[in-house]
């Protein structure tokens, strides 16, 4: 179970809001509303990539919610993003 009051847990989601400037990442959505840190890869399916920076990008509560039951069609996308910023490529 998590435990979102876990400070390694708390440090994971701020650093990875904080990579991407509080903001959306998904293509075109830029708000800043209700920003949620997501977990690429599951965080029940791969713990040993729970608190991966690479593992997390920002997500708006609307595409959060958007993609919810669903995520693991986004990994492929959602990685592709991330080393796209990296790269610096965005």
């Amino acid at each position: 179970m998590r435990n979102y009051n876990d400070p390694q847990y708390k440090k994971w989601r701020q650093h990875i809001k904080s990579r991407d400037k509080y903001t959306c990442q998904w293509p075109g959505c830029n708000s800043k509303l209700k920003i949620h840190a997501h977990h690429i890869n599951k965080w029940a399916d791969f713990p040993g990539l729970r608190y991966n920076i690479n593992n997390g990008i920002s997500l708006c509560k609307i595409h959060h919610d958007l993609i919810k039951d669903n995520e693991e069609n986004y990994c492929g996308f959602f990685s592709q993003l991330i080393l796209n910023k990296l790269k610096g490529k965005t």
